[in-house]
């Protein structure tokens, strides 16, 4: 078996991973011709770039269902906190149940996944601002999100999900690898074969990254594994893991990166001069003004930390949440 140590080393070790992470993605966004009009909407970025990092899993809803290949446009009508799915062309229909008979079952075995891809605009999946439609015609002002998306993320509430629309945004994109990579990591170091040693190591490695993220939840997930909690073993490691999924699932924050490094400066403290130290903390000064990018910081960091720093800070994956190939920390 595969220990946990072998595998948080191997997981960045190289620009292109040790196998690949499983990645659910709407259909048409691979190149597949099933959308309404018989074409796709390829993303170059999804089929290309990510396909070095991710073994895609595809799937398209609406064929699934029979809905075919071209085939009317469909919208959502009626409630927008419970809307029904119909062709466009087809006032007062109800296709609802035939499209969820096809996505439940197909969804009921997506539990290998570390994350998902989506189409966006879709009424099947797409993942917010999706409109629906009033009896006379008109979109409520409230929007919703595609059926899949929606019964896709009530079932795995933790699990990543973007649509590729939102993938052009830098911090979006950013946030979303990152969270795909960290659960994938939870799961092969600590689901595979749990105990209070692998969930410390865990932690131990993402400790900065969700200082990065937020401090006060720093402060509560180290709490829970000071040997303090009384929940047993799988309570607390999946109470860990709903609290450190839910604070990365948001984008961090300038001043919080800030606040990371400035934590990571404090291991140079004996090592390194003080000058050496003053002028690092002037290029963290510069990225909090926005003059440069968080690579700068964090490469200039690194750089004297692997020389440096311990073990234990050289471990921390703030430094690596990704593969350094994908170039993401030079846009934000």
């Amino acid at each position: 078996m595969t220990t946990t140590k072998h595998i948080s080393e191997d997981f960045f070790s190289a620009d292109k991973l040790q196998h690949k992470i499983p990645v659910g993605i709407s259909a048409c966004l691979l190149g597949d011709n099933v959308r309404f009009n018989g074409g796709h909407s390829r993303s170059d970025y999804c089929d290309a770039t990510l396909s070095d990092y991710f073994d895609y899993q595809k799937f398209c809803p609406e064929v699934a269902a029979g809905f075919g290949t071209p085939r009317p446009t469909l919208r959502l009508e009626g409630n927008p906190q419970d809307p029904r799915m119909t062709y466009s062309n087809q006032k007062g229909g109800d296709i609802t149940h035939t499209f969820m008979e096809a996505s439940l079952p197909y969804i009921d075995k997506l539990a290998h996944l570390d994350g998902y891809i989506l189409m966006k605009n879709s009424p099947s999946c797409g993942l917010e601002r999706i409109k629906v439609y009033q009896e006379n015609g008109h979109p409520h002002m409230q929007r919703t999100s595609g059926l899949f998306t929606k019964a896709l993320r009530e079932r795995y509430p933790l699990l990543p999900v973007e649509e590729d629309g939102r993938l052009n945004d830098p911090l979006l994109k950013e946030n979303f690898l990152m969270r795909v990579f960290a659960h994938h990591e939870f799961r092969h170091c600590v689901e595979i074969a749990p105990s209070m040693k692998s969930l410390i190591e865990f932690h131990s490695r993402y400790k900065y990254l969700v200082m990065a993220h937020s401090q006060p939840a720093y402060k509560m997930l180290g709490k829970m594994l000071s040997g303090n909690d009384p929940r047993s073993l799988m309570e607390l490691k999946d109470a860990y893991f709903r609290a450190f999924m839910t604070t990365l699932s948001k984008p961090a924050k300038r001043k919080n990166h800030c606040n990371a490094l400035m934590h990571l400066v404090g291991y140079l403290k004996r090592s390194v001069d003080v000058s050496i130290r003053k002028d690092i903390l002037g290029v963290i000064e510069q990225y909090r003004r926005g003059e440069v990018n968080l690579a700068t910081p964090i490469t200039l960091l690194n750089h004297y930390l692997s020389h440096y720093g311990s073990q234990y800070v050289k471990e921390q994956r703030y430094f690596a949440p990704y593969p350094s190939a994908l170039g993401i920390r030079n846009a934000i």
